[in-house]
């Protein structure tokens, strides 16, 4: 018996932003999906409007396993896992032994298969386009909250605006312009679209 899907069933109860009340709770499982799709477009931007050798697919998995280890872990909220270079690297160590200690619930011969993205490279473009998504996702959350009228969310929008428009990545900057406006109307609004 391999328990590594019955884990990762459990990011639907990892619950983010933990330190924040929320209009709308949002889990680590619904988060991932919505991050994989942006990684996604990322890497189709990439590819297609700026030659790079990146495979939308291979970023896509990506994104889909880079919060795996918070099953094993939590959510541990950005203010604790940045607030100094010391938490933030053991929390570092704590999330790669989390992703190796889910490697190792599945049978060997299907490790090598899991292993690039329960411990990917870090230094890849291909992860930056990871690394973008997961800040594409937390600003659309701030942006659901302030349009339910939930105000706890206006500093962490511009924090996140903030790093999101220090990316080097002209793909960022396109998904930002041509996509995330839409995320400001209702639904009567983009049916007219």
């Amino acid at each position: 018996m391999n328990p590594f899907f019955a884990y990762l069933n459990r990011l639907k109860l990892i619950r983010r932003w933990g330190l924040m009340r929320n209009t709308v709770p949002e889990n680590d499982m619904e988060h991932s999906m919505q991050c994989a799709m942006i990684a996604h477009g990322l890497a189709a931007l990439a590819r297609e409007r700026h030659g790079r050798d990146v495979n939308p697919e291979t970023v896509l998995s990506l994104a889909l396993y880079h919060d795996a280890g918070e099953v094993i872990t939590g959510d541990l909220p950005t203010p604790v896992k940045y607030k100094n270079p010391e938490i933030k690297g053991a929390y570092k160590r704590i999330e790669a032994l989390a992703n190796e200690q889910l490697l190792a619930m599945l049978p060997a011969d299907l490790r090598p298969a899991y292993r690039p993205y329960l411990l990917p490279d870090e230094t890849a473009y291909e992860w930056k386009l990871v690394k973008a998504a997961d800040r594409i996702s937390a600003y659309l959350k701030c942006i659901e909250e302030q349009n339910l009228g939930n105000r706890e969310f206006d500093q962490a929008r511009a924090t996140v605006l903030e790093s999101i428009r220090k990316s080097d990545l002209p793909e960022v900057a396109e998904f930002m312009n041509e996509f995330v406006p839409s995320f400001e109307l209702s639904l009567d609004q983009l049916s007219k679209l």
